[in-house]
């Protein structure tokens, strides 16, 4: 018997035996792929016929595969959507512009200093938009990826954490000459979603006064103004990291927050391709991240 030339078969041939086994009848894979049942019934005759095997049991009420149809459905499957998905990537403008939503802070402090590390073979074109409260919705659309601090019980389908968070007392090395007890001095707050001096008070047994005298609404602000010796923060060690490996802030002891809550990188599966979210989380989460810890102070 000659051997058959399975090396060539038809595109048109494999998309009609994969809509037809992944909807359930010829008439639904009809529409799906814009033809007709004739076309779909005759595309799948020949591909059986090259094949030398039936795909299907055609049946009086239905058509259900066979068992050799159901075991390569999946594999038939996985190739298209590989294929659809590599031809967005690479041929897609669109496709490749990816709007990313985040608090000013956010983009400063954790996401610009791990650009460098975007490369062009990525071919992703990275946009992004200062999240701001009040104009939240206007910004995040079906195609934007958000960065958002929380437990990461969001309906995202896609969903990782950026970085374990870590949180704890810092301020300018000028701020503790000459004083003994770090406790005493002025206190920076900050608005927002993580924990603040109250909640570190509770844990740690620290007084929660003196009442900050000065309170931001962005950290990158308030770093600043520890920066300036203008009191002590209670701040994201992770966002902090290159103030207090250039020396500018240090830590206050070995005690650190550490919330459950983080931030995360969220989208939807419309929004990014596989390839592209792997490169996303690759380039801007923490390796060591994984779930955020439960709420507890280490020391």
């Amino acid at each position: 018997m000659a051997e058959r030339n399975l090396g060539n078969l038809p595109l048109e041939w494999i998309r009609a035996f994969e809509a037809a086994g992944r909807t359930g009848s010829f008439s639904a894979a009809a529409r799906d792929l814009g033809v007709t049942q004739a076309a779909i019934s005759q595309r799948i005759g020949h591909l059986e016929a090259r094949l030398g095997t039936p795909l299907f049991l055609r049946q009086s009420r239905r058509t259900v595969l066979t068992v050799e149809g159901e075991a390569w459905l999946p594999m038939v499957s996985d190739a298209l959507l590989t294929l659809r998905q590599s031809a967005e990537d690479l041929f897609s403008a669109r496709r490749r512009r990816i709007a990313v939503s985040a608090s000013a802070s956010v983009t400063e402090l954790w996401i610009a200093p791990r650009l460098v590390r975007l490369v062009p073979e990525w071919r992703m074109d990275l946009v992004f938009h200062t999240m701001v409260l009040a104009t939240e919705a206007k910004v995040d659309g079906p195609r934007a990826v958000r960065i958002r601090y929380g437990a990461g019980d969001w309906p995202d389908p896609l969903r990782a954490p950026l970085f374990a968070e870590a949180i704890a007392p810092v301020a300018a090395p000028a701020l503790l000459q000459g004083v003994g007890d770090w406790r005493r001095l002025p206190r920076i707050g900050l608005t927002g979603p993580r924990p603040g001096w109250q909640e570190w008070a509770a844990t740690s047994g620290d007084a929660a006064d003196p009442v900050p005298a000065l309170r931001f609404d962005s950290l990158a602000a308030a770093l600043a103004a520890a920066r300036q010796g203008c009191g002590v923060l209670l701040a994201s060690l992770p966002l902090a990291a290159s103030d207090l490996a250039a020396g500018s802030l240090v830590q206050l002891g070995d005690r650190t927050l550490t919330p459950p809550e983080t931030y995360w990188i969220l989208a939807g599966t419309e929004t990014v391709s596989p390839r592209q979210w792997s490169m996303l989380t690759a380039l801007l989460c923490d390796p060591g991240a994984g779930q955020p810890p439960s709420n507890a102070l280490s020391s």
